[in-house]
This record gives C-alpha cells, structure tokens and sequence, in this order.
C-alpha cells in the first residue's frame, strides 16, 4: 500500500473535517464537521499561500491522511527557513500501517528541497503515542510549548 500525497482542494474539507472529528483531542467546542463558509475560505487562503501546504494522503482514492506544512523565514540562523508542521492526522482504521511515516517523510523532503534549517511541531502533552511516533521519527521534545487560546 502506497500513501498518494498531493495538495488539498476544497473537494477535500469533508474528508479533512472527518479526519479531525475522529481525533480525541477537541480544542474548540464549536468545531463544525462538515464543510462552512468560513471553512472553505479558510482552505482557499491556505491553498492560495505559497508559504503554506496542506496535504491529503490519499489510499485507493481515499483520503486517510492530512497535514498542514507552513514555511516560516526567520532571522534567526542568519535568516535561516523554518518548517512548522500541524494538524497531523491519519484515519484511525489505517493507523500502525506506516501512512503517517510516509507522510511526515514527505513533507522531510520537501523541505530539505527548500533549504529549511528546522521541522517543527507541536503535540500536546496528553498525546504519549504521537510523542512515541515523531520520536521514532527523529523528533526531540527539546522545548516547552506554550499556548494561549483566545
């Protein structure tokens, strides 16, 4: 089984929203599952974004995986790239099936193609399988992530 990456199109946000609806992590109460104006304008200026991506792995046809891929420069490293990652999910039918390897190998990849310096994500804390995942992957738990939502 192969995982086909391309870049979402509006055609995917049911796909997507199923995908996070299955995740056991809510952030926001009022999250829709299924596709709002303000969704699909929210896709369109991802898509629409050269410093962003966001990926749907597709298995048969079907959407079982997804990411969102932003570029960051930073002055950091004199000026060095960034590569912040989010929103990492797999269908969980398909997990422990190496899909969600290959797509983080992918988006690897690509931004060494780009010349970034640092991937980046974050997981909360509750999360101890995805820690295990990215730290299979290479990943370290070097910071302390902090957010505010508002």
């Amino acid at each position: 089984m192969r995982l086909q990456i391309r870049d979402a199109t509006p055609a995917d946000l049911p796909a997507i929203l199923a995908l996070t609806a299955e995740d056991s992590m809510h952030y926001y109460a009022d999250e829709p599952s299924e596709p709002t104006p303000e969704l699909v304008a929210a896709l369109e200026e991802i898509t629409g974004d050269a410093h962003q991506r966001l990926l749907v792995g597709e298995v048969d046809g079907v959407v079982v995986a997804t990411a969102q891929v932003t570029y960051m420069r930073m002055l950091n490293g004199n000026g060095a790239l960034y590569c912040q990652v989010e929103s990492v999910r797999t269908a969980s039918r398909r997990r422990g099936q190496g899909l969600g390897s290959e797509l983080m190998q992918y988006i690897e990849d690509e931004a060494r193609g780009r010349g970034v310096a640092r991937i980046q994500l974050t997981s909360n804390a509750q999360r101890k399988d995805a820690h295990r995942f990215y730290e299979r992957l290479g990943y370290a738990a070097s910071h302390v992530g902090m957010k505010k939502y508002l």
